[in-house]
């Protein structure tokens, strides 16, 4: 007997803009009866519309875990449970992808049949980490879905106070502008530290994130709590020949509106005779004109990472841009891998051991002070962590003189109140 669809007036209204709307992939799933998840997304949909009549959110957590793990399962029980039945347990199972987002098509046709069979066949590529969101499961199929997912090489990834699943972009495989073995670099750095994404036992979640270069496609810089950044330290490689044939091309106008002229440090000059100029040592990476002249400008040939840490997004302070901890790491030898995961765990260590519980690493950092991070993780401060010093302040100041004032006022209240007593 075929289940009553549930009326979504306000869901209804989403599938009518420009753009491609979840409701649609939704609404598919559940119009499959011939599968074993339609009831589930069926409910699903009824919750969700609910949710919209109302206002409110109706999901509340708890525990479910695999064997031998204590993270990876991002639990979801139905409040309204009584009203949408087939969807009381929505839970959702982060994977590891393969680093780099590297995939062939019989790796996705084998995960998506796995997620029909135990799952509602709702799968998000992929999570901010970076995890395979495998949505919607209940408690007695996780346990077989992740045993399956297992079988064809899958892992589980990072969830709650936890090192989570790491990201990488596509880097070296495909791209012109990476300046180091970003793969690498991510799966040295999770074998390596494969217990603390398992089995939660931080103050609050951290994240690792590997950029080929300062195009950053992976979000590193403001998204993550420990950031390396592809970069060079010698002179940026130019092919003259190129850029001439780019000036003739889109013209010498173009060229200078658009490439020369919103270079942020002015390090470039176009020539009379259309060659390129370019300022090394004011040069800040910042790629705009790498991305544009692809085939003239290319990185230079001394490359390696730079490391920040303390990115993230609003929590407990506002949102923060990573710090520079580390101007310069050459990434190549087996000794330079060595030296990036010794500094991971310390990095590591002194979180777990100083931070406040639901704590970020940026945030203790903000609390506690850069200079004493730097002494506990065994960083000397460089002055190569600052390019210069900031022309403008960190606070406003203009109404210090006042403040200034009020505290002398309560100062001489209390000495006259301690006075009478």
């Amino acid at each position: 007997m075929t289940k009553k669809k549930h009326a979504t007036p306000l869901l209804d209204e989403l599938q009518g803009g420009k753009w491609p709307s979840f409701v649609d992939g939704l609404k598919r799933l559940a119009d499959d009866e011939d599968k074993q998840y339609s009831g589930m997304m069926n409910d699903l949909l009824g919750q969700l519309e609910h949710s919209y009549e109302t206002k409110l959110g109706y999901w509340k957590g708890g525990t479910v875990s695999v064997f031998g793990y204590g993270g990876g399962v991002v639990p979801r029980f139905s409040q309204v449970a009584e009203d949408y039945p087939e969807s009381s347990e929505f839970h959702t199972l982060r994977i590891q992808p393969p680093a780099g987002l590297h995939y062939n098509t019989d790796l996705l046709r084998k995960i998506c049949d796995i997620w029909e069979e135990h799952g509602s066949g709702l799968i998000a590529l992929h999570g901010q980490s970076g995890d395979i969101m495998f949505q919607g499961c209940s408690t007695e199929k996780v346990q077989p879905a992740f045993d399956d997912l297992n079988e064809i090489g899958l892992d589980m990834g990072g969830a709650g106070p936890a090192l989570r699943t790491s990201m990488s972009c596509v880097g070296h495989a495909r791209c012109e502008q990476s300046c180091y073995d970003e793969i690498r670099a991510h799966r040295t750095i999770i074998n390596a530290f494969l217990d603390e994404m398992h089995r939660p036992a931080l103050p609050y979640k951290f994240k690792f994130k590997f950029s080929g270069c300062a195009n950053d496609c992976v979000n590193a810089i403001h998204r993550a709590d420990f950031a390396v950044i592809g970069t060079w330290r010698d002179d940026m490689k130019v092919d003259q020949d190129e850029v001439k044939k780019y000036v003739d091309q889109a013209g010498r106008k173009y060229t200078i509106d658009n490439v020369i002229a919103r270079c942020p440090t002015n390090a470039l000059s176009l020539n009379d005779d259309d060659t390129l100029e370019v300022d090394n040592p004011s040069c800040v990476r910042c790629m705009h004109c790498l991305n544009v002249m692809n085939k003239a400008l290319s990185p230079g040939d001394d490359k390696g990472v730079t490391l920040l840490i303390g990115g993230k997004r609003s929590l407990k302070i506002g949102d923060q841009m990573g710090t520079v901890v580390v101007p310069f790491l050459k990434l190549e030898s087996d000794e330079d891998f060595e030296k990036l995961e010794e500094m991971s765990e310390n990095v590591i260590d002194f979180f777990a051991e100083n931070a406040l519980e639901h704590e970020r690493i940026g945030e203790t950092i903000d609390r506690i002070g850069l200079t004493n991070f730097l002494d506990g993780i065994g960083v000397e401060i460089d002055p190569n962590m600052v390019n210069h010093p900031r022309t403008n302040s960190y606070v406003d100041t203009s109404k210090w003189d006042q403040e200034a004032e009020k505290w002398f006022e309560r100062q001489d209240e209390d000495s006259s109140q301690t006075a009478a007593e």
